[in-house]
């Protein structure tokens, strides 16, 4: 039921990615360069959703979020901060993330196939492979021990307990990200905005209750997990090369869904064309990108919806570390002397 589950919100996630342009590199792009805080909304909106309406499954007892990753008593902040800003500047010279990349692909991008496949090679390689060894290395040189490792732990240890020491911070921070969205008039004048913002929040939700309650067995246990696109994306060419023996999990259903309703949606509206890249330095910056937002991503136990969204959703107090992260490495990007700055089309590309 959780991968079933699994591939529906993916096929979801990817009619709205298509449809809506969902992106947090391109909103914040908009935003800071162009001044354009439409899209920037919608993402705030998506964020303010996961976080109340996972907070209410949890306090509901749908989901242990305690079982999740980003509530784990041991973590590296210094390695989660560096992870973050190295995905948030790889983002930006791959012009988009991981979930976005996948979105381009089913549309018939195929730069993004080169940017998913160099990612998946560099998050599988720093998960388990040549870059692993100095990952674990560095994590357990800057790791920490701590008992409460959310916001709601943190209220708990000071006395305040059960849904409460989740609602209120959940209605806090969530509120504050919905009060930011709507207060933008051109954003309330954007129903299609809106609605994606709304669908990818509770999408967020959906997930927890996959695999926390869908996926419940004590005979079989499924790890508690929702939308994110590194591990998965690696997990998932890995499936496509070594299938044998191997099983389909929650992140390998939710990425064959973003390909598939990308792809059927593109279909459908008639926006499916074949693009490649305009010269081999716009190749070789798109795989350079794509290789930070592996290794990064993999750092930060997450991406831009897999911290952002889904890390978020959680209270984690190591996820606002992972996010500030990708929030700096994505300004440093855009913005500064180490911004990426566009390329030259060269004569013969342009023709």
């Amino acid at each position: 039921m959780a991968v079933v589950t699994g591939l529906g919100i993916g096929l979801v996630y990817g009619v709205v990615g298509l449809l809506s342009g969902f992106c947090m590199m391109s909103s914040l792009r908009d935003w800071w360069a162009d001044g354009d805080g439409l899209k920037a909304r919608t993402y705030a909106l998506a964020m303010g959703v996961a976080v109340i309406a996972t907070q209410l499954l949890a306090a509901n007892g749908a989901v242990d979020l305690g079982k999740s990753i980003y509530l784990q008593p041991t973590f590296s902040m210094p390695l989660m901060f560096a992870g973050g800003v190295l995905f948030g500047y790889g983002m930006v010279l791959a012009n988009g993330c991981g979930s976005r990349a996948l979105v381009l692909l089913g549309r018939g991008n195929l730069r993004s196939f080169v940017v998913v496949t160099v990612l998946a090679i560099a998050a599988e390689m720093t998960l388990k492979g040549l870059i692993a060894p100095l990952r674990i290395a560095l994590m357990q040189g800057s790791q920490t021990n701590a008992t409460a490792t959310s916001l709601p732990a943190v209220l708990s240890a000071g006395g305040l307990h059960g849904a409460s020491a989740r609602l209120l911070p959940a209605l806090a921070l969530g509120g504050a990200l919905l009060v930011f969205a709507l207060a933008h008039a051109p954003f309330r004048r954007s129903p299609g905005q809106m609605l994606a913002g709304l669908i990818v929040g509770l999408l967020i939700a959906a997930g927890w209750f996959a695999t926390g309650t869908l996926g419940a067995d004590d005979f079989n246990p499924v790890p508690v997990a929702s939308l994110t696109f590194v591990a998965p994306i690696a997990d998932a060419l890995q499936y496509v090369m070594l299938s044998t023996g191997s099983t389909v999990n929650f992140g390998i259903a939710t990425v064959a869904g973003v390909l598939v309703g990308s792809l059927l949606t593109a279909v459908a509206t008639r926006r499916f064309a074949l693009e490649g890249f305009q010269s081999p330095q716009h190749m070789l910056r798109s795989a350079g990108g794509a290789a930070l937002m592996g290794i990064g991503g993999v750092m930060a136990l997450g991406c831009s919806v897999g911290q952002g969204l889904t890390g978020l959703s959680t209270l984690a107090l190591p996820s606002f570390v992972a996010i500030g992260g990708i929030f700096i490495g994505t300004a440093v990007g855009l913005r500064g002397a180490l911004r990426v700055r566009p390329l030259k089309i060269e004569p013969q590309a342009a023709r």
